[in-house]
């Protein structure tokens, strides 16, 4: 029996699915955490076969010693993976301590999360990546804005979603952020676009078994700052465009045995990197979409990521196919804002097309708002209906 061991199995709270899938196809799924056991639901107990409580997650030698015991009681550990982009640099130092090479092991780490670092695999893949510079002294950055012009982005090179990305628009704001001493970000010129996304399972020769995609009209960015509401949907097919370049791109890295989601940008005016509507690179992402967006997926394609996913991990292969095709939007609502309709006014127009409402997990509500609406429709029009209605803040004379 082969072993997985699972690396916070219960955060997002849906991937006791994967569990789940790893199990039915006959793994010894071990999970590690820092959530009691008593603690965790009920389906993800019945999908573990041992979990190791560690005090912090953080703490590496405690997760160390968890996998040694694992492999004492178990024997080889085949796969370690957490699908969870906080901690793929844990994932990798833990390969690459114990020999395991079913992944990505510590010295891939800086192409799969360092930006910079990823331009040089995206120019590998024939893909187009924004002019950038890294932020050492505010005379390089000068030196780099005079040839870019603002406004210019700003953020960790080595960081997770939106979280502390800013846009510089004049010299004050350029200051400001310089006298904060940032450490470790990288300046890239301003790309005018939404973000379409390349989401697939790929298997251990690099070939995908499932494919789809996403569309953010805003920016995440934006949203993180200014405390906004939230929507992205999932397309009924991948645009052809955005898959060939992810095909590409997950060649130029190396991808196998794995959920990816990469972000591309995709032009909403001419400028200096392309022309409207072009497709370019924004950065990778060597697990699934975040949050609720597997089952989204599922929503969208009327299939199972969970199994395939697991499926691949089993078998490097899957028997399950798509079924009827929707879009599949996420609408996430600001606690603290006054919407025209109430959370019934939802249901009852909608009730027909809503699959879920829930509560934002807290640590995901910075990009993804407090309350949740997901919802499946035929048509671009109907899905335009939805935002607009769950969205629409009250006038001042409506209130």
């Amino acid at each position: 029996m082969k072993n997985f061991i699972f690396i916070s199995p219960n955060f997002p709270a849906n991937y006791w699915k994967f569990c789940r899938h790893l199990k039915n196809n006959g793994f010894n799924v071990l999970g590690i955490g820092d959530c009691p056991y008593d603690n965790l639901i009920q389906e993800l107990k019945s999908s573990l076969t041992e979990y190791y409580k560690v005090d912090s997650l953080e703490n590496y030698d405690q997760v160390y010693r968890a996998v040694a015991f694992f492999i004492f009681k178990y024997g080889k550990i085949d796969f370690i993976e957490s699908n969870n982009e906080y901690w793929l640099e844990r994932d990798a130092r833990l390969r690459t301590a114990f020999n395991i090479t079913s992944g990505f092991n510590e010295g891939d780490i800086k192409k799969i999360k360092y930006k910079s670092e990823m331009k040089k695999y995206y120019k590998k893949a024939g893909v187009k990546t924004a002019r950038y510079c890294l932020v050492k002294d505010i005379e390089s950055c000068r030196a780099f804005i005079s040839e870019v012009g603002y406004p210019v982005i700003v953020k960790p090179d080595n960081g997770v979603g939106a979280n502390d990305t800013y846009k510089l628009e004049n010299d004050e704001q350029l200051s400001k952020f310089m006298a904060s001493d940032p450490q470790g970000y990288i300046m890239e010129e301003f790309i005018d676009a939404e973000v379409n996304s390349y989401d697939a399972i790929i298997d251990s020769k690099g070939k995908p078994i499932f494919e789809t995609g996403n569309v953010t009209p805003m920016s995440i960015m934006d949203i993180v700052n200014n405390n906004d509401n939230s929507l992205y949907y999932m397309v009924n097919k991948p645009f052809p465009d955005v898959r060939a370049l992810g095909r590409k791109t997950v060649k130029a890295f190396g991808v196998k045995s794995r959920f990816v989601h990469f972000e591309f940008f995709r032009l909403l005016s001419d400028q200096h990197i392309g022309k409207k509507g072009e497709v370019v690179a924004l950065e990778v992402n060597m697990r699934p979409c975040g949050g609720i967006s597997p089952d989204m997926m599922n929503y969208a394609n009327s299939t199972d990521v969970y199994k395939i996913w697991a499926d691949m991990i089993a078998f490097d292969c899957t028997q399950v196919k798509p079924g009827e095709r929707y879009f599949c939007a996420f609408a996430g609502r600001r606690d603290g804002k006054d919407f025209l309709f109430s959370e019934q006014d939802i249901v009852d127009k909608f009730k027909s097309n809503l699959k879920n409402i829930g509560r934002v997990p807290d640590a995901l509500s910075a990009a993804m708002g407090n309350t949740m609406f997901l919802a499946t429709f035929k048509t671009v029009e109907e899905m335009d209906e939805f935002y607009s209605e769950v969205l629409q803040v009250k006038s001042p004379e409506k209130k």
